[in-house]
C-alpha cells in the first residue's frame, strides 16, 4: 500500500457525512469525479430498488397464504359450520335394523258363522215371537203390497197343525209354532214357523212331511176363513232348527188351480220372507257375538 503526499488518506465515501473527500496533489487531482460518483449513486438506487421489489413479492405471498389458510381453516372447522363434532365410529353406531320393533304374524279370527247360531238352542238365545220374526202391518216384496192379518205363537204344535203334520212334529219334539196371515184382495196364506232344538230335528221335519203334513190356516182380524175344505197350494222347507210351511188359497172357497199363478206367487213370496227372517235372526246374534269379542 503507499501513501500520498501529506501522510495516509482516509477513503473517501460519499454516503458517509464524516468521510473526507481525497484530494491529490494538483487541481485536476483535487477536482472529484461526478462522472464516477453518478454511477455509483446509480447502482446504490437500483439495488434498493430491487430490494423494495423482493420485500413486496414476499409480503404479498405472505398475505396469500394467510388468506389461503383463513379459507381452509373456516372450511375445516366442523364447529363453525354447524355440523356436530367427535361423532363416533361408523361401526359404533346403531343400526336401524338393531332398534326396529318386531311384532309376531298375526290373523285376524274367522268371521262367526250366523247359521251357527240359528242351528242349535244353546247359541240361539235371542228373543222370539211372531211379532218379532214378521214386524210391522204390511209386507212389500218388489212391488207387491200384502196386508197383515193375524198372529198366534203356541207351545202346541199339533193344535196348529192338521192331516199328517201333527205326527211328524211330535216325532220331532217340536217346541213352538208361530203362524201370521197375509192377503192380497181375495187370496190370502198363512205362514207357520216351528221351532225345535237343534237342525237335525228340524231337518227330519222337511224329509218326512208328505203332501198332507199342512199347517192350519189362521183367519180373524178381518180375514175370511180360507182353505178349510177347499184345495189350497202348500209348501215345506227348514233352515237351521226351523221348519216352515205355507198354506194359500181364496177366501172365497175356490178351489186353487195350477193357472192360479197369483196364489202360487203369494206363498212363495211369503215363503221367501221367512228364510230371510230366521236368516237374519242368526246374523244379529253373529255381529252381537262378534263385537263382544
Amino acid at each position: 500500500m503507499s501513501f500520498g503526499q501529506g501522510g495516509p488518506q482516509s477513503q473517501w465515501d460519499p454516503w458517509k457525512p464524516q468521510s473526507q473527500q481525497p484530494w491529490g496533489g494538483n487541481v485536476d487531482d483535487e477536482t472529484p469525479d461526478w462522472a464516477a460518483l453518478a454511477d455509483r449513486a446509480e447502482t446504490r438506487n437500483r439495488r434498493k430498488r430491487v430490494l423494495l421489489i423482493g420485500g413486496g413479492a414476499v409480503a404479498t405471498i405472505a398475505v396469500g397464504t394467510a388468506v389461503a389458510m383463513a379459507v381452509m381453516s373456516a372450511n375445516g372447522d366442523d364447529t363453525a359450520s354447524g355440523k356436530p363434532t367427535n361423532l363416533p365410529a361408523s361401526g359404533s353406531l346403531p343400526s336401524v335394523g338393531a332398534t326396529s320393533p318386531s311384532f309376531a304374524p298375526t290373523s285376524a279370527p274367522p268371521p262367526l258363522d250366523p247359521k251357527e247360531f240359528i242351528s242349535s238352542k244353546a247359541k240361539d238365545t235371542a228373543p222370539l215371537s211372531a211379532e218379532l220374526l214378521f214386524p210391522g202391518t204390511q209386507l212389500t216384496m218388489g212391488s207387491t203390497v200384502y196386508k197383515k192379518g193375524p198372529t198366534a205363537d203356541t207351545t202346541n204344535c199339533v193344535s196348529a197343525a192338521q192331516s199328517t203334520l201333527p205326527k211328524v212334529l211330535t216325532a220331532n219334539d217340536c217346541t213352538r209354532l208361530m203362524r201370521v196371515t197375509y192377503t192380497k184382495g181375495n187370496v190370502a196364506v198363512t205362514v207357520g214357523v216351528a221351532v225345535f232344538d237343534s237342525e237335525a230335528q228340524a231337518t227330519k221335519v222337511k224329509t218326512q212331511a208328505d203332501k198332507k203334513a199342512i199347517i192350519r190356516s189362521l183367519s180373524g182380524k178381518g180375514v175370511k176363513p180360507f182353505c178349510d175344505g177347499a184345495v189350497c197350494r202348500t209348501t215345506t222347507n227348514s233352515y237351521g232348527r226351523y221348519a216352515y210351511f205355507t198354506i194359500a188359497g181364496f177366501t172365497n172357497g175356490t178351489d186353487v188351480t195350477t193357472k192360479d199363478t197369483q196364489v202360487f206367487t203369494i206363498g212363495d213370496d211369503l215363503a221367501e220372507f221367512a228364510f230371510r227372517q230366521i236368516g237374519r235372526r242368526g246374523e244379529a246374534q253373529a255381529s252381537a257375538a262378534a263385537a263382544a269379542g
